[in-house]
């Protein structure tokens, strides 16, 4: 499998987290201590209140940001990882295509929205729940939001860009996945999601299950200039794996 990923956004991105983090919890100490520095409480309650409204803001930037460019691994390794034995003739490619996450296979395309969530998570068609969600949220976990409208407006995205730079395509079937990628502390519910969705480790086994057929080769071909065009400046990665 060939890896075409935008090191310089993910490094880029991983400074702004971590400035966005650590200048978030710094702003909200400097709120917190405004009221022990002056007896004039009125007099600062609106600096308070603004120094609390920002320092949250950027905290809730930097866990955003940290857990998909910070974190060991990332959520686009772990995709790596879970793919690569099974898409051995795939492209992936990373922070890219309007998909952050998207593979290219001589069989089709597949759109991945990896989620960082752990806990008790469960979904009924696309009505995703998180228990306790509140609680981790204000310990500074991501809410779980709708994995299930996120992937959809990627694909989306990305048949819109098709339509633009391969207009000679006419209709190429795109899939989608919904990965879960934190390593235990996990309990998931999801055989009712409308779209698949499942841990990283049984992403291998259920591609392995699914039988498609080969696109036309030069549907194939077409796809594949479009999407190496935004990936021009990259220098290819090769993972060795099984074919599909």
């Amino acid at each position: 499998m060939i890896i075409l990923r935008d090191e310089k956004r993910i490094a880029r991105l991983n400074l702004l987290a971590k400035i966005t983090s650590y200048g978030g919890m710094g702003i909200l100490l400097v709120g917190l201590l405004l009221a022990f520095v002056t007896q004039d409480f009125q007099r600062v309650f609106l600096w308070q209140l603004t120094a609390l409204f920002v320092g949250w803001i950027a905290s809730q930037v930097g866990i955003y940001l940290t857990q998909r460019y910070v974190r060991s691994p990332r959520p686009d390794q772990v995709l790596d990882e879970a793919v690569r034995k099974v898409a051995k003739n795939g492209r992936m490619y990373h922070f890219l295509l309007p998909a952050p996450h998207t593979l290219l296979t001589p069989h089709g395309i597949i759109v991945f929205n990896p989620r960082p969530n752990t806990g008790k998570i469960s979904v009924v068609g696309d009505k995703w729940h998180q228990k306790g969600g509140v609680l981790r949220r204000f310990l500074g976990q991501e809410p779980i939001g709708n994995p299930t409208q996120e992937v959809e407006r990627m694909v989306e995205g990305l048949a819109n860009f098709i339509r633009q730079n391969a207009p000679e395509v006419e209709e190429v079937p795109i899939g989608a996945l919904i990965v879960f990628t934190t390593k235990g502390a996990t309990e998931l519910d999801l055989k009712e999601s409308r779209i698949p969705a499942m841990h990283y480790t049984k992403v291998k086994g259920f591609l392995r299950q699914q039988k498609r057929d080969l696109l036309p080769q030069d549907v194939y071909d077409a796809i594949r200039r479009a999407f190496d065009q935004k990936a021009a400046h990259l220098t290819e990665v090769v993972y060795e794996g099984d074919s599909i």
